[in-house]
């Protein structure tokens, strides 16, 4: 179990709940320390006095305020505990709001809040139900190293957690970040849309939420701790230059999540309506067969008249002769219409 971190109580209206304050998340980042190159030996960071020109140890460094180069206001730990705040030993509940009226913005890191004893515990289950049912989330006040913060309460599990909050004027205006006027049509959002539906999750498990780059890094530290090469690394798939049409993009974009997701080697992806393709010049297939389409593309039951492609809808098709990749299949033309071929002009 992870050391306590800050020991209090939790303040609700005249209810007080104590607990001991412990860490929710770990940091399994790989870190380096710093070496001399010629001999690898350690470079240390020291403390050194800029008067004295001398190192100095921990018990000899205090913190003040500097007012001017010359003036230094020496501030303790005692001064800051004993400032007359209410949050100084208490996490203090000032509001209850539902959690989508919180910008994630401001939401910072999480800590487990434990109930502190037998006599804890049915304060501490009782706000943690009451949070569950209400689903809301508490916004308390609370004093931590020298300064006095915001914090969200909210349920996890069978534990409470807070999380540190910034205030309103840590937040920066991102006006000045927006991106010039420009119009988006209805149906690039539909596509976007539909987009996002490929891409929806039920949950954040898999290897695309896999922190890769920490197991690389280990791989590399133990290739060269046995005196041989890393593995090498795949080369990343070419991206195709800069795309000008949004749809293209997005219906590319729908076609791959797709695969990625096993649902059939060619997605079919669906024109969104009010977008019609146009015949390419001098291939108007005849009435009397399909025209020939790259492998893997559905016919889309397209008619020349007049010179223009109109677009239809697709024919049912019946096979020929066993299904088998590659084989052609012969549109049935709709009933009650005769097929008509047309007589190239003569020169």
């Amino acid at each position: 179990m992870p050391r306590s971190i800050w020991s209090g109580a939790i303040s609700f209206g005249l209810v007080t709940v104590p607990i001991h304050v412990v860490g929710a998340t770990e940091d399994h980042s790989i870190r380096f320390h710093r070496y001399h190159l010629a001999d690898q030996g350690r470079i240390r960071t020291r403390k050194v006095c800029e008067l004295e020109d001398r190192e100095v140890g921990s018990d000899e460094i205090g913190k003040g305020y500097e007012l001017a180069t010359s003036q230094i206001v020496p501030i303790t730990d005692e001064d800051l505990r004993e400032l007359p705040l209410p949050t100084a030993r208490a996490i203090e509940i000032v509001a209850f709001v539902p959690l989508a009226s919180v910008d994630p913005i401001r939401i910072g890191d999480g800590y487990y809040l434990q109930p502190d004893g037998q006599v804890a515990a049915k304060p501490y289950k009782l706000l943690r139900q009451a949070l569950a049912r209400s689903s809301k989330v508490a916004v308390a006040r609370y004093a931590w190293s020298g300064r006095e913060r915001l914090g969200l309460l909210r349920v996890r599990g069978e534990a409470i957690v807070l999380h540190a909050m910034r205030w309103p004027d840590e937040i920066r205006d991102p006006s000045s970040l927006t991106p010039p006027p420009v119009e988006v049509s209805e149906e690039e959002i539909e596509g976007a849309l539909a987009l996002m539906d490929t891409m929806t999750r039920d949950d954040l498990e898999g290897d695309e939420f896999r922190d890769t780059y920490t197991e690389a890094v280990a791989e590399l530290i133990e290739a060269k701790r046995e005196h041989r090469r890393p593995e090498t690394v795949p080369e990343p798939e070419e991206r195709p230059g800069q795309v000008l049409d949004l749809m293209a993009a997005l219906q590319q974009s729908v076609s791959k999540a797709k695969e990625s997701r096993g649902e059939g080697d060619h997605a079919e992806v669906r024109e969104l309506p009010g977008r019609k393709k146009k015949a390419p010049a001098g291939k108007t297939p005849g009435a009397g067969g399909a025209a020939k389409k790259p492998a893997g593309e559905k016919p889309t039951g397209g008619r020349a008249t007049g010179g223009k492609a109109t677009s239809k809808k697709a024919a049912p098709k019946k096979e020929t002769s066993k299904s088998t990749a590659g084989k052609k299949t012969a549109a049935k033309e709709p009933a009650g219409k005769k097929a008509t071929t047309r007589r190239p002009r003569s020169a």
